[in-house]
């Protein structure tokens, strides 16, 4: 049979196989959405300035909301330069590329031969006697086409699997730019909120200073006692003490933010976050459940996993049934090299083989089942990662109502010990009050404002957890993944 017919019976063979293939295992269908309409236990405090927003949807990053061109440039800074970000899309990349790899397996497999060899032949081997043995030279090119009919789709099914991974992959690389962008944030504002209460200190140190010399002007003129000086001294020194654990808490949250940045803390400082730089956004836009669970990336990339683990009982299944490999080769073989590409030198086959499992001692069947299982644990971390990023947007918004009612109540307290200090060293001043009471005034002043200041920086780092909980408009710049695609 001449080699053209030859191959174009084997062309329609593939073509009335492929009619027959079919898909094997079930098919993904994304989970339902969530029928909450909100994240509020019974009993939460209630949370201003936030609005339930089926869209969400800000002018820019959200970290823009703070107002702060510092906190702008450190987070760019640490997307373009972590190392985090740098596994995340390395990581992207390579299953791309095994889903690129998968995508292939699907096509006919073409390969080029040639060699060329010295060979003595052994003619005693052949049964011949008193004849000599040649020398000679043999020289040959060839091509062999291949083609799985994946009759059962189990290869079909793989490059599903595949490109789930990848998506998976692409989504843990967008979760992974979120996590980063919030956690520089929260050490911003941990820098922030650490500043203002060694401000708060400090002022409160000045304060005792001034109290000091009031005692001492006092004793000068007669109206005290040396011993005087001794508790005014003593408030002094414990407000001073205050000022170390801070700066240590102080100069930690800095070394995190280098660490986050991707730099040494000998190469790079970061600013110096400042409360009162930072502006609260009035309103904040908040996804819905049934919107979050198709914009936060780790469930994107949950539902993504279970995607794959789905495609994965495709194959286990298609395993279980027969498969049909189609081959033609061609080789062109000659002593001599001027005569390779004759006619005469030329050479084929077709080739198609049928495998079909007939014991497997229960593998099969054992293999199935274990893609089986891994499914249903693939929907139940599914579940749980959305069940917790609810009730992480939950603790955020309560955290938030607290944070408001906190706050009120310490600016209130604040403006009382405030007051009571300037009375008391006016007592003092005139004769009227003993030291006692400036220095009691003075420790419960130092109280209420490093506890104002502690408050403020945790309202600000509690915004930053909502905002990285609900997702909010994250993706307003180019994401890891997006990058990479």
């Amino acid at each position: 049979m001449p080699l053209s017919n030859s191959l174009r019976l084997l062309a329609a063979a593939s073509v009335l196989a492929l009619g027959a293939c079919q898909t094997v295992g079930p098919d993904f269908k994304a989970p339902d959405a969530p029928a909450a309409a909100g994240y509020a236990m019974a009993g939460d405090p209630v949370t201003t300035g936030v609005r339930l927003d089926p869209e969400a949807r800000s002018a820019g990053p959200w970290w823009q909301a703070f107002g702060s061109p510092d906190l702008d440039r450190t987070i760019r800074l640490a997307l373009n330069d972590s190392p985090s970000v740098a596994e995340a899309r390395a990581t992207l990349e390579r299953y791309q590329a095994e889903a690129r790899a998968a995508r292939g397996a699907l096509q006919p497999q073409v390969d080029a031969t040639a060699g060329a060899q010295r060979e003595r032949i052994n003619t005693q081997a052949f049964g011949f006697t008193g004849f000599p043995s040649p020398t000679i030279s043999l020289y040959s090119v060839g091509a062999t086409v291949s083609y799985d009919l994946d009759l059962f789709g189990g290869a079909r099914r793989r490059t599903e699997e595949a490109r789930a991974r990848a998506e998976e992959a692409a989504r843990q690389a967008d979760a992974a730019y979120l996590s980063l962008s919030g956690n520089v944030a929260l050490q911003a504002m941990k820098v922030a909120g650490l500043r203002a209460q060694v401000a708060a200190v400090q002022a409160v140190i000045d304060g005792d200073r001034a109290t000091l010399d009031m005692v001492r002007r006092a004793q000068q003129a007669g109206g005290e006692a040396p011993s005087a000086t001794t508790g005014a001294q003593a408030q002094l020194a414990e407000d001073e003490a205050l000022i170390p654990p801070l700066q240590r808490q102080l100069d930690a949250a800095r070394h995190q933010l280098a660490l986050l940045a991707g730099k040494s803390p000998a190469e790079w400082s970061p600013p110096d976050f400042d409360l009162a730089e930072l502006s609260s956004p009035a309103e904040v836009p908040v996804s819905l459940p049934s919107t979050l669970v198709r914009r936060r990336p780790d469930i994107l990339a949950a539902e993504a996993e279970l995607h794959a683990a789905t495609a994965a009982i495709g194959v286990a299944v298609a395993n279980q049934y027969p498969d049909i490999k189609l081959s033609a080769n061609l080789t062109q073989s000659a002593i001599k090299p001027e005569n390779l590409f004759n006619y005469s030198s030329s050479g084929w086959n077709l080739l198609s083989g049928v495998t079909a499992p007939i014991f497997s001692g229960g593998t099969l069947k054992a293999e199935r089942r274990a893609a089986e299982a891994e499914a249903r644990a693939s929907l139940a971390r599914y579940q749980q990662t959305v069940l917790r990023a609810f009730v992480q947007v939950s603790d955020a918004l309560a955290a938030l109502g607290t944070d408001d009612q906190e706050a009120a109540a310490l600016v209130r307290a604040q403006t009382a010990a405030e007051a009571t200090v300037r009375d008391a060293e006016n007592a003092y001043r005139l004769g009227g009050g003993p030291l006692i009471q400036v220095v009691d005034a003075r420790r419960q002043l130092s109280r209420s404002r490093r506890a104002l200041a502690e408050a403020q920086g945790r309202r600000f780092a509690d915004l930053v957890e909502l905002y990285a909980a609900t997702a909010a408009d994250w993706g307003a710049q180019p994401s890891v993944a997006s990058s990479s695609r």
